[in-house]
């Protein structure tokens, strides 16, 4: 029982490696003492407890933002946000569970084997967690990294194959108690791959066309009160600034737009129009607007059949010339799942309205005449590594609107750290724009280069930066972490055959 409690402890502390505090050093100290604790295991069961142990209290911590989502919904007390918080975290304690039980499983008669196998499981164990269930791959231990030279490593081998570097880290320090030779062997793929991410190019310093990003700073509290669509309205034209004669891509965030900006009911048509129009007049002649907002199918001309959660790109007109549908909804955010016995236990979505969103068709790129080719990921779309860019069609820059307002302090700078990967697994810029922060904008390196601090309404002017060429992970995807695992498991079990090192 200590030991879990020790381990419990460890994966909590572990939490404060992420974002708000970002105190990357944790992540692999925690590592190392995981380690020694799975080492000294002296059965399979007490080796899994203590993985599901560390899992538990890195998730109950991290993810504490999820309950802050509760407090939106009337319907639903605020102290069940904080049981949603404890019940996911018991689930998704489970893939940490399966990875300190592999690493036992092969190197309980060798140290570093072991180290290994927990590093392959790991990696793994994450790319599980992100499609198993719909998937939830928020906080991969890797992002605790973000603002580490090893960040250019995700180029290569991706986000989780970084949380495997991690791993290794914190398992070279468990070593180092032991045998130093062990503890150098252990950080040889690191040091290896550290390397290699260095005849990665950067991406060229040139700027490209001008953007303005949007954060009207309009909290979740206020969204859906009578009258709040009118003072959003008056705030995100204030903050789009004049008409200017050079090109502008203006960009705001997920749902800016309350109003349907596409309606196939009977006698929707003039008030789409009308929406449009109101919301372009801070266009100038050669702008474009890329704007979050609502969709509205009805099967039968008059009833709404589906929602869909979009981006739409509207010239100086306010003609559509191009949409992103989201394709990977939030559960109980935008959809109820078993909603015929659940809503009849009065449960409901934490978004307003009773009609459940509609899925998109998964990641496309638009044509933005004189801006470019841009991707759109839509709030937490951007967190799962490897599914944001339609590959056939690599697009310029990510934009990705979110409305981190539910979110609480926490969970706004996690997204933007995950958004940070992506840019650097991919080559390609990201820009979010959210309605209380935190816009950015991320270049292809995942540099930071402008950020909006929380619950601050504001623009950003910048030049969009250039993309680099595509990264290895950029063509290949998730098969590279997953043959990193393969091999960091051959060495763990080719170690495993041997005694203990003396």
């Amino acid at each position: 029982m200590m030991k879990f409690l020790v381990a419990l402890l460890a994966g909590a502390l572990s939490a404060f490696a992420f974002e708000p505090f970002a105190l990357g050093p944790l992540m692999p100290l925690a590592f190392a003492l995981l380690a020694g604790l799975v080492a000294s295991a002296p059965r399979m069961r007490a080796a899994l407890a203590l993985g599901w142990g560390f899992g538990l209290g890195q998730f109950c911590v991290g993810l504490n933002w999820i309950a802050t989502s509760f407090t939106y919904q009337a319907a639903m007390p605020a102290w069940l946000g904080w049981l949603a918080v404890f019940l996911l975290s018991l689930y998704l304690a489970v893939y940490p569970m399966l990875a300190t039980g592999l690493a036992w499983r092969i190197g309980r008669r060798n140290p570093l084997a072991l180290v290994f196998a927990l590093a392959a499981g790991w990696i793994a164990c994450e790319y599980l967690r992100a499609g198993i269930f719909t998937g939830f791959a928020w906080n991969p231990v890797g992002v605790a990294l973000v603002d580490t030279p090893l960040r250019r490593t995700t180029g290569l081998i991706g986000t989780y194959g970084l949380s495997g570097l991690t791993v290794l880290l914190g398992g070279a320090i468990w070593l180092a108690m032991r045998h130093l030779r062990d503890a150098a062997f252990a950080l040889l793929p690191v040091a290896v791959v550290g390397m290699a991410s260095l005849l990665l190019p950067f991406a060229p310093t040139s700027s490209g066309s001008a953007v303005r990003i949007v954060q009207p700073n309009i909290g979740q509290e206020v969204k859906w009160r009578p009258g709040a669509t009118e003072i959003a309205e008056a705030r995100l034209l204030g903050l789009s600034g004049a008409p200017s004669t050079e090109p502008r891509l203006l960009l705001w965030p997920e749902a800016a737009v309350t109003a349907p900006l596409e309606d196939n009911r009977l006698g929707a048509a003039p008030l789409v129009a009308s929406q449009r129009q109101a919301i372009i007049r801070a266009l100038g002649p050669h702008d474009l607007l890329a704007t979050g907002g609502l969709g509205v199918r009805s099967e039968d001309g008059r009833t709404a059949a589906g929602v869909r959660n979009s981006v739409f790109l509207l010239d100086p007109t306010g003609r559509l010339i191009g949409r992103y549908d989201k394709a990977h909804l939030v559960p109980y955010g935008e959809y109820l799942p078993m909603r015929p016995i659940l809503s009849a236990i009065g449960l409901s979505r934490l978004a307003p309205g009773d009609v459940d969103f509609d899925a998109g068709p998964g990641p496309r790129t638009l044509d933005l005449p004189g801006f470019g080719k841009m991707g759109v990921q839509i709030c937490y779309e951007i967190i799962f590594s490897g599914e944001v860019v339609d590959r056939a069609h690599r697009p310029d820059f990510l934009f990705n609107p979110s409305n981190d307002a539910w979110f609480g302090r926490w969970g706004p700078p996690q997204h933007l750290a995950q958004a940070r990967l992506r840019a650097a697994e991919e080559g390609i810029p990201v820009i979010r724009s959210t309605p209380t922060g935190i816009s950015a904008l991320v270049d292809a390196n995942g540099r930071l280069l402008h950020s909006l601090a929380w619950r601050e309404p504001g623009e950003i002017d910048a030049r969009l930066p250039a993309a680099r060429a595509a990264t290895p992970f950029a063509m290949l995807g998730n098969w590279l972490p997953l043959l990193f695992a393969f091999a960091l498991l051959l060495i763990a079990l080719w170690r495993g055959r041997e005694p203990i090192a003396k």
